[in-house]
This record gives C-alpha cells, structure tokens and sequence, in this order.
C-alpha cells in the first residue's frame, strides 16, 4: 500500500485493461482511499463525508470506487435508502483504521488520537454505571472520545459496522461478535399507570398473561419463550422501538417485561415499573466483533468492570 495523501487524479479510478503488458493494471491503494472510505463508513453519506475531508462529492465517490475495484469486492451497499457497509465492509472497516492509527503514530507520536470509541445500545445503556462510565472515560481518556449511540437492532448497530462495541441484553445470536457477560439485573413488569396493575408491590408473569402483552422484536430481549408454554399470553402487540413500546403500555394497549435498569433510563408518566418475582434474571453483555476492532476496546472492557465492582464494594459498604 503506498503511503500518498495525495494525487487525486490518476489514482482514483481503476486503469483499464491494456497495455504493454496486456492485461489489467491495478492502481497501489494509499492512505486516502482508506481515510475516505473510513469517513464514509462513520458519515454513512458520500456529501457528509466529503466535506469532513474538504474534498468534493464525486472525488470521494471516485477514490471508494477505486479501492473496491482494487480489493475485488463491495464495500458500501447503496441498493437501499440510507447508505450501508456491506458485511465485508464491516470487517474492512476495523483493518482500515487500525492501518490509518498506525501510519499516524508511526510518522506523528505526539499526535492526539482523537478516533471516537463508539458504543451502541437499544435500550438502557448501561443501566446505573452509564453516567460513572461516561464521567470516568472523559476524566482517563480524554484523547479518544466515547459515543454513546442508541440504535435500535438487537446488537445496537454493532453487526452493521456502526459501532465499535455494544451494550446488549438477553442472549444474542449474530455471527461473528465476541461478547461478555458483565452483570445480570432483574426484570421488571411496565403496566399502564391508571391500570389495575399499578398498584401492586410484585406481579408475576402469569398476571401480565390475562391481557395483551408488547413486544419489540427489533431490538428488545423480551419473547414469549418467557412465559412457560401452556400460560403464554394469549394477545401481543408488536412495535419496533423503545419509545413505541413505551407509548402503547401508557395508551393501555398492553403490559411490557423489561429490565430494571429501564426504569430509571426511561421514565415515562404513563408507565409503572412493577417488580417481577418470578422472572430470571436478564445478562448484560459488552459485545464487540472477533476482529482487531478499535485500539481503546480493551480498556473499555476494564474500565466497565472496574465501575461495576465499583457499585459493588458501594452496595456492601451500605447498612
């Protein structure tokens, strides 16, 4: 790979096939081609990424070209609405930007790192240590930003390629992600709040099975399977987002299961969290995909379970 940042003439587009040689030429890929390809993969739009690299739009357009022709395969998807890496985009990705990082430190060490660690979640971050996280990160590490983005799909973005790592709950079955298991919380029933359930001190499952339950299919942990199979509830309504799930429970259309952190990320006034006391208890994951991936990850991985053991000494300590 040539080390140019510059030329942005013959190098970005393949040559054609031709000649002396008589057969096709490929073009050496330099560290443009991968800096415009990352800022594409984080703007998820050609004309954001051109003007956070001061070039113009076909230029960028011109230099992705170039790099997929060079590694033979697709990079971005742009079949669909909103611009998308392909799954070996996804995985080009993180060699891309370890390549970049380490050209940057080699022939500037003094630099600032300043690449951001993103860390999606769907719902409910994570939980009580999402502020003592953030404040922590900012206060040790404050060369290498952490974003935390909330998308809603079950792994928050992070099979997309969208982010660096996730916080996830419940059991995950995507291909290719490494994940851990930092802590488990328990669940918790979301009832109507002028409802019948309201009131109560618990509830089981059984209770929220009389009427309609809501379910998020798209990015919640939540499925029938919690419920034994002769007491299933019997009607569910389906949405595809916290806040829709949070907006059907309030307008009484049905009761939701959710983890007990979620009461207090996502206070609603026409919702009430009830205590489940026969629910199990709902892991919490730090996810990331098998690959090198972003430098920081593995000081995110300790600093999260230096804030969790943090809380727990906090616990003991209390009468």
């Amino acid at each position: 790979m040539s080390t140019g940042e510059h030329g942005h003439g013959h190098g970005d587009g393949p040559r054609p096939a031709g000649g002396t040689g008589g057969g096709a030429t490929r073009h050496a890929i330099e560290l443009r081609h991968l800096r415009a390809f990352l800022a594409i993969a984080d703007e998820r739009n050609v004309t954001r990424a051109a003007a956070r690299l001061g070039l113009t739009q076909p230029a960028v357009s011109r230099t992705l070209a170039a790099l997929e022709a060079h590694l033979g395969t697709r990079l971005v998807d742009r079949s669909t609405h909103h611009l998308a890496l392909t799954p070996e985009g996804v995985a080009f990705r993180d060699r891309a930007a370890l390549a970049v990082s380490a050209f940057d430190d080699a022939t500037d060490p003094g630099r600032p790192q300043r690449r951001p660690l993103r860390l999606g979640h769907a719902w409910s971050a994570f939980g009580p240590y999402t502020t003592p996280l953030l404040r922590t990160w900012q206060a040790r590490y404050p060369q290498t930003p952490l974003e935390l983005l909330r998308i809603d799909d079950r792994t928050a973005g992070l099979a997309r390629g969208e982010v660096d790592a996730a916080l996830l709950r419940g059991p995950v079955e995507a291909p290719g992600l490494v994940t851990e298991v930092l802590f488990t919380e328990p669940r918790v029933a979301a009832v109507t709040a002028d409802g019948p359930h309201a009131g109560r001190a618990t509830l089981t499952l059984a209770d929220l099975a009389d009427g309609p339950v809501v379910l998020n299919p798209v990015s919640g942990s939540t499925t029938l399977g919690l419920w034994p199979p002769d007491a299933r509830p019997t009607a569910t309504v389906t949405v595809a987002n916290t806040d829709d799930w949070l907006t059907a429970i309030a307008a009484g259309r049905g009761s939701g299961v959710s983890a007990a952190s979620t009461a207090d990320m996502h206070p609603h006034s026409g919702v009430v969290y009830v205590r489940l006391a026969d629910a199990p208890p709902l892991p919490v994951l730090l996810a990331r995909r098998d690959g090198p991936g972003h430098p920081a990850l593995p000081r995110l991985g300790a600093l999260a379970r230096e804030i969790i053991g943090r809380g727990a000494a906090a616990e003991k300590r209390e009468p």
